[in-house]
């Protein structure tokens, strides 16, 4: 199974200026794609702690990414922090000089070209559309913080990450969590390796309570929602979703 981690840059987050949605973002699609999502960390710009904290998640992690920190302006330290990280280099590369260049209707600025310093020896994986390509440096894949950014050029590698995806269902009940804990543990006895999660919910008009049961297993998921349903009250679910 392979293993992520995602590193969210910037002052703006911790102070509570800019509310992070790309860490609840990547943590849906990953799943999706089979890959689980083991840490997120938030830290601010700073060179030297975007670097340590770089390097030990590449240790320990098959795939990393980094969110925010790589505009044109003095707070956007990320590619110092990562090259700090793997002792490289900073250098100019031409290539998305030249797609600024392409992109732009007027010169390019010193602001602008600043956005084309990367760490030496990265690759360059062109995003379709977009100007600025996704910089991979070893396992570390450098994004935008601006989600819109980061969810398109998300979507455009995703291809790169692969692993087996995860089966969900959800079933919504209209019983207390109390009421179901004694039938939740039970089937977890009968199922060791499901992934069983319990959300209760306040003010909610049909249920009481989110379900989720998950498996790389699609037919273990089958069986132990069927056995769920039969063990509960007839009349205690709302709902059941795939």
């Amino acid at each position: 199974m392979s293993t992520a981690a995602l590193l969210v840059i910037g002052n703006e987050i911790l102070s509570g200026k800019v509310r992070d949605t790309n860490s609840a973002f990547l943590a849906v699609e990953l799943r999706k794609l089979g890959v689980e999502l083991e840490r997120i960390l938030t830290i601010p710009d700073e060179i030297d702690l975007i670097a340590r904290e770089t390097k030990a998640m590449s240790e320990n992690y098959d795939y990393v990414f980094t969110s925010g920190g790589i505009g044109p302006t003095h707070d956007d330290m990320t590619m110092d922090g990562i090259a700090l990280a793997f002792e490289r280099e900073l250098e100019t590369n031409q290539s998305m000089i030249d797609r600024m260049a392409r992109y732009s209707d007027k010169p390019l600025n010193d602001a602008m070209k600043k956005m084309a310093i990367i760490p030496a020896g990265a690759e360059i994986l062109d995003v379709g559309g977009l100007w600025f390509p996704v910089v991979v440096v070893e396992n570390v894949h450098i994004f935008p913080g601006i989600p819109e950014l980061f969810e398109k050029k998300f979507h455009s590698i995703a291809d790169r990450f692969s692993g087996v995806p995860f089966v969900l269902r959800k079933i919504f009940v209209r019983e207390s969590e109390s009421d179901i804990a004694d039938t939740l543990n039970s089937l977890l006895r009968e199922y060791p390796e499901l992934m069983l999660g319990s959300y209760p919910k306040i003010n909610e008009e049909h249920y009481r309570v989110m379900l989720t049961l998950e498996s790389r297993d699609e037919a273990y998921v089958e069986r132990a929602t069927g056995q769920l349903v039969k063990n509960l009250p007839d009349d205690a679910i709302y709902k059941i979703e795939s």
